[in-house]
């Protein structure tokens, strides 16, 4: 056997040697340190450049803008969470994570919530709607609005998403826990469930009455005016507050319909938005309460109404109080009390057109989305209205 030389191992050899370790050691850590989506942790031209000066230590890499997906099982916040809403083993705590990512701590489309809450609105905005016109055909458009945003506007669903027990981190980042959830308070990275064109500067500016086709055109799903969101003041903070928890919400539901599919969403959405109680009787705000019910009844082809006082009390005293009842032909249309007799009847003509406009068939009522299940019964068109009155 041919004896090795000592010389052969050391000096520049040796140094080599070194060198070429240390080359594999720094692209392995560089390899594990870059995120896929992050495009502030740049990597090195060369690992050679790094390794040249020994004594310049390796750059430090960016912090991220949210938690990664992989710290995800780890988070006892994110299982809890997940067991607290009953979901589905399908649904993996990656995508609650995600759900919990809104678009202004991560601007990332991949990693932020954004494409879910789109989706999660959607759906939620149609479960809610087929049941708000099933029930009460004969909302008018701007109550219906109004109703429509009790039940899946902003306002409500974030406090839908606390009482789930959602909490905020105080800044998003890398460190942060994922079950927690990510936002700052920046307008510009909020995630957009509108459809519409922008207004010109003098249709913003104009004070005129729109109508149906100006709402489905220029407004969103509530009927406000497209407007962007400002991010100044309290009220700008809280908004955009309401914006990031209802977002979750939208998101949660999104992710339900993506890995379990259509009925277990609409499921959720019933047992979580719809069980909520709502007085539409509180949303009217009449202008002309006796003018618009003599229209209704000449509409319908019903006597005049006519306003007849029921009973009265401390008419010479400093608190009236009279009771007027709104009458067309035998038929009593509402009732009202006032401490005058035109206060008592503008209350009687109200309740007559509240009493009008209310009219439901019944808590089980069947919608359109009942049709897809299967072996459903035959569909029975629902009572169809034929619009406000004025």
């Amino acid at each position: 056997m041919k004896r090795l030389q000592a010389p052969q191992w050391s000096g520049r050899r040796l140094l080599q040697a070194r060198s070429g370790a240390s080359s594999l050691t720094v692209r392995q850590t560089l390899s594990q340190s870059i995120r896929c989506q992050s495009s502030a942790a740049i990597a090195p031209e060369s690992a050679q450049d790094i390794v040249g000066d020994q004594s310049t230590s390796l750059p430090r890499r960016a912090s991220l803008p949210s938690p990664p997906p992989e710290r995800s099982p780890e988070s006892a916040k994110l299982a809890a969470l997940h067991a607290r809403l009953a979901l589905s083993t399908k649904i993996p705590l990656q995508t609650i994570a995600r759900a919990l990512i809104t678009p202004s701590a991560d601007a990332n489309g991949s990693f932020n919530n954004s494409n879910l809450a789109f989706l999660g609105s959607t759906i939620i905005n149609y479960h809610v709607l087929e049941y708000l016109v099933c029930k009460w055909p004969r909302l008018p458009m701007a109550v219906l609005y109004e109703a429509l945003r009790a039940y899946a506007g902003q306002e409500s669903l974030q406090q839908v998403a606390r009482r789930w027990g959602v909490e905020a981190a105080a800044a998003p980042g890398e460190e942060v826990d994922p079950g927690l959830l990510q936002w700052k308070p920046e307008g510009e990275h909020l995630v957009n469930t509108r459809w519409g064109y922008v207004r010109s500067e003098v249709e913003r500016n104009s004070s005129y009455r729109r109508g149906v086709s100006s709402r489905v055109v220029l407004d969103d799903v509530f009927g406000d005016a497209l407007s962007k969101p400002e991010s100044a003041g309290q009220e700008g903070h809280g908004s955009l507050q309401n914006d990031a928890f209802g977002s979750f919400v939208q998101a949660v539901v999104g992710s339900i319909y993506t890995h379990c599919g259509r009925e277990a969403a609409k499921s959720f959405v019933t047992s979580h938005i719809l069980s909520r109680q709502l007085d539409p009787s509180s949303l009217f705000q009449f202008q002309l309460p006796t003018r618009e019910l003599a229209m209704l009844c000449a509409r319908e082809g019903f006597e005049a109404p006519v306003a007849r006082l029921e009973s009265e009390t401390g008419r010479r005293s400093r608190t009236p109080v009279y009771v007027v009842g709104i009458y067309s032909g035998k038929e009593k249309l509402g009732e009202g009390a006032g401490p005058s007799l035109d206060i008592a009847r503008r209350k009687a003509s109200m309740n007559a057109l509240k009493a009008w406009y209310l009219y439901s068939p019944g808590n089980k009522v069947r919608v359109p989305s009942d049709m897809m299940e299967e072996g459903a019964k035959a569909w029975k068109a629902p009572h169809i209205d034929i619009g406000e009155i004025i």
